[in-house]
């Protein structure tokens, strides 16, 4: 009796963790950390270890959920959670066994995604002034910048609104987590490059 009830807790918390991370890391938006290659390699190479995971300093790498199909088990990023801080030396990148993340020169060279300003929800284009993405991006005013401009129809407010330049993003998700927006859900997130 006593064993038919620690096995029917461990598969009650077993579920609760799949649908907890299920609600926050939907298929479609599986951010892979600093080197994942591209086109299918990544999923493809990663023998999911789990050494990235263990190696990163800020624990900002998570196994995949269970029904992510060929990718789950592989490492991700939870942005709102933890974003990536682009360490100097990759320690996730070092730790790989594979090669499935390949070496990264610097952290301008990483291409993990691009972030998504949503307009409808971004209190800076709403005329609110808020600039957190902005100032939180380790790439300031290299991939995201502010545009200084008048709100349109109203000639009191002025619209300090942020810009990303995709080709200087690097899709580390700072951006992402800091955001002041929650709801009905972020005002940034990041397009997944892989």
């Amino acid at each position: 009796m006593i064993w038919r009830n620690v096995v029917a807790a461990c598969a009650a918390g077993a579920v609760a963790v799949k649908v907890a991370l299920d609600a926050a890391l939907p298929e479609s938006a599986l951010l892979h950390p600093p080197g994942a290659r591209h086109g299918g390699a990544f999923v493809a190479q990663c023998v999911k270890c789990g050494k990235c995971i263990e190696a990163c300093p800020y624990q900002a790498l998570h196994a995949a959920p269970f029904d992510a199909g060929a990718k789950a088990g592989t490492p991700v990023i939870d942005a709102r959670a933890q974003a990536c801080r682009l360490c100097d030396s990759f320690p996730c990148v070092a730790a790989c066994p594979t090669g499935a993340l390949s070496p990264v020169a610097s952290r301008e060279d990483v291409r993990m995604g691009t972030a998504v300003i949503n307009r409808d929800l971004c209190l800076s284009y709403k005329a609110m002034r808020c600039e957190v993405c902005y100032r939180v991006c380790p790439f300031i005013d290299e991939a995201i910048s502010i545009n200084y401009g008048a709100r349109e129809g109203d000639s009191t407010h002025a619209v300090f609104a942020p810009v990303i330049a995709e080709d200087k993003c690097v899709g580390c998700g700072l951006c992402v987590e800091r955001c002041v927006v929650g709801e009905p859900e972020c005002a940034i997130r990041i397009e997944p490059a892989t």
